[in-house]
């Protein structure tokens, strides 16, 4: 059993969104014909309460992209976005969330940043999302959305560790590429064994 899994295409992560990734939007139509060759599909949607601990604005004195030190280790600090219930958070409204047989929200904690669907940033707080591909059968993941460098890396890391075949679809995702974090994650993720297309 195959599953897609898609990353946050949410509309503060396309352009004129509040974090947008470049060309975001430009990977929409290609991810929903996707949709009909899997098992199963499975959307993330970054869910944030306002005034979360990843926001630059709770952090006095601290601008956007600036890195702190949090309990769970290093982090950067974001503009506000996706914060619950905004049209930021909204899905892009051409992705066919119809199709999806579950949504996974993170990053709603306000104390840990969530990038993978599978784990919060401390790495031990999961989201349920292996509990249900386990019950349906699902072993072999492939992974497409936003960004490339952040949440689709850590998914995609997470899902290798966790025994999952893992496959990027580098066409259908786009990068933030903060000071080098996309050489970084597409290493990290080959080093993991994720097999990169």
């Amino acid at each position: 059993m195959q599953a897609l899994i898609v990353i946050d295409v949410q509309n503060d992560f396309c352009p004129g969104g509040a974090l947008a990734v470049p060309q975001g939007d430009a990977i929409v139509q290609g991810i929903n014909a996707m949709m009909a060759d899997f098992d199963a599909v499975i959307l993330t949607q970054d869910w944030h309460p306002a005034g979360h601990s990843s926001f630059a604005s709770a952090h006095k004195g601290s601008a956007p992209y600036d890195m702190i030190e949090m309990p769970y280790g290093p982090q950067v600090l974001w503009p506000d976005h996706c914060i619950q219930g905004s049209m930021g958070a909204k899905f892009h409204m051409e992705l066919q969330q119809d199709r999806a047989d579950l949504i996974i929200r993170k990053g709603y904690n306000p104390a840990i940043d969530s990038y993978s669907a599978f784990f919060e940033n401390d790495h031990k707080t999961p989201t349920g999302l292996e509990g249900y591909l386990r019950t349906r059968g699902i072993s072999k993941l492939t992974m497409v959305g936003l960004a490339l460098d952040f949440c689709v890396n850590y998914s995609a890391v997470d899902a290798a560790k966790l025994g999952f075949d893992v496959t990027v679809q580098k066409n259908l995702c786009r990068a933030i590429d903060l000071n080098g974090s996309l050489d970084t994650a597409l290493s990290g993720m080959q080093a993991a064994g994720v097999n990169m297309v």
